[in-house]
């Protein structure tokens, strides 16, 4: 990823941290806060992958799976870094 990329991602990152924070201080709760966060990525990576009229196949699936457990693996590892965990 370039720095322009990077700089972007962190962007996005803290906008949809921000969205969800605001819904979360309209009293929803958070594990539905969570559960919309996901569902929406969700969607968003079947239409990235297959389009408007498609959806992912089995592999498609498995290979967003894999992208989201990668990443948040990095995350968690980022955090216990952090709290001297490692």
């Amino acid at each position: 990823m370039s720095e322009k990329e990077s700089d972007l991602h962190r962007d996005c990152v803290n906008r949809f941290i921000a969205l969800a924070n605001a819904m979360k201080d309209e009293e929803i709760d958070i594990k539905v806060v969570n559960a919309g966060l996901m569902t929406a990525a969700g969607l968003y990576a079947s239409y990235v992958i297959g389009g408007n009229n498609g959806g992912l196949t089995e592999s498609g699936v498995e290979k967003v799976s894999t992208v989201f457990r990668d990443e948040l693996a990095r995350i968690q590892a980022i955090k216990k870094e952090a709290a001297g965990l490692q």
